[in-house]
C-alpha cells in the first residue's frame, strides 16, 4: 500500500469537497455543533460522513448536504456501530479501573492515606488497558464502519468473517500500518487544535472548521484503504 498516495488522495478529495464550497463547509460545521450539543441524538453530521464513504467509488465531487432523513438514519446506525464496538473498551475500563479503585478503597478504608495512591495507580492501569483494547478493536471497527457505509447494511458492520477476510486481502501488515498512520495523524490534529484553542474566540471558531476538514479526510482515507482490495461478500 502506498501510504503517501493514500494521504495525498484523501487530502485532495477533502480540499475539493470544502475549498470554495463555503456554504457546504459552514453547513457541516453547524451540523457538527448540533450533533455535539444534542449528545449525538441528532447525528446528521455522522450521516454525511457515512454518505461521503458510500459514494466514494468513482463519484466526484463530494455530495451535497441533503436527504435529511437518510442522514439522520445513517448517523444513528453509525452511533450504534461505534457504541457496540466500544463495549469491550468500557468493560476493560470498568473491570481494571473502576473495580480496582473500589477494591482498594474497600480494603484499606478512606481514612488510610495510602488508599489514594493505590486508587490512582489502579485508575491509570485501567485507562492504559482500556486504551490498548481500543487500539486493538480499532483495527476491526474502522473497517467495519466503511463496510457498513459501502453495503448500506448495519449487520455487515458485524460480519466479522467478511471483515477479517477483507483485512487479509489488504494485508494485515498494510492495514495495521494504515491504521497506525491514521492514529498518528489524529494525534497531530489533536495537538494542533489544542494550540489553536489558546486563541480567544477565534481559535474555537477555527477549530470547528478544521474539525470538518479532519472528519472528511479521515473518511476518505479509510475508504481508499478499504477499496485497495476486493471486498468479500
Amino acid at each position: 500500500m502506498d501510504y503517501g498516495n493514500l494521504i495525498s488522495r484523501a487530502f485532495g478529495y477533502t480540499k475539493e469537497a470544502l475549498w470554495g464550497e463555503w456554504g457546504r463547509w459552514l453547513l457541516l460545521v453547524l451540523l457538527s455543533l448540533v450533533q455535539t450539543f444534542t449528545l449525538f441524538l441528532v447525528p446528521l453530521y455522522n450521516g454525511y460522513i457515512v454518505y461521503i464513504v458510500r459514494v466514494l467509488a468513482g463519484r466526484r465531487p463530494a455530495p451535497e448536504v441533503d436527504d435529511w432523513g437518510r442522514l439522520f438514519l445513517d448517523g444513528w446506525k453509525l452511533n450504534i456501530i461505534n457504541l457496540i464496538y466500544l463495549i469491550p473498551v468500557i468493560v476493560a475500563l470498568a473491570v481494571f479501573g473502576g473495580v480496582a479503585v473500589l477494591s482498594a478503597v474497600a480494603a484499606r478504608g478512606l481514612d488510610n492515606p495510602d488508599v489514594w495512591a493505590s486508587a490512582v495507580a489502579a485508575a491509570v492501569t485501567g485507562i492504559a488497558i482500556a486504551a490498548l483494547v481500543w487500539i486493538v478493536i480499532s483495527f476491526v471497527s474502522l473497517l467495519a464502519v466503511v463496510r457498513f457505509a459501502h453495503t448500506g447494511s448495519l449487520l455487515q458492520a458485524f460480519n466479522i468473517t467478511a471483515i477479517l477476510s477483507q483485512i487479509s486481502w489488504i494485508g494485515w501488515g498494510a492495514w495495521i500500518a494504515a491504521v497506525v498512520i491514521l492514529i498518528l495523524i489524529g494525534l497531530v490534529y489533536t495537538a494542533a487544535t489544542a494550540l489553536i484553542t489558546s486563541l480567544p474566540v477565534l481559535g474555537w471558531i477555527a477549530n470547528l472548521f478544521i474539525g470538518v476538514v479532519y472528519g472528511i479526510f479521515r473518511a476518505r482515507y479509510l475508504a481508499v484503504a478499504y477499496e485497495s482490495a476486493p471486498a468479500p461478500g
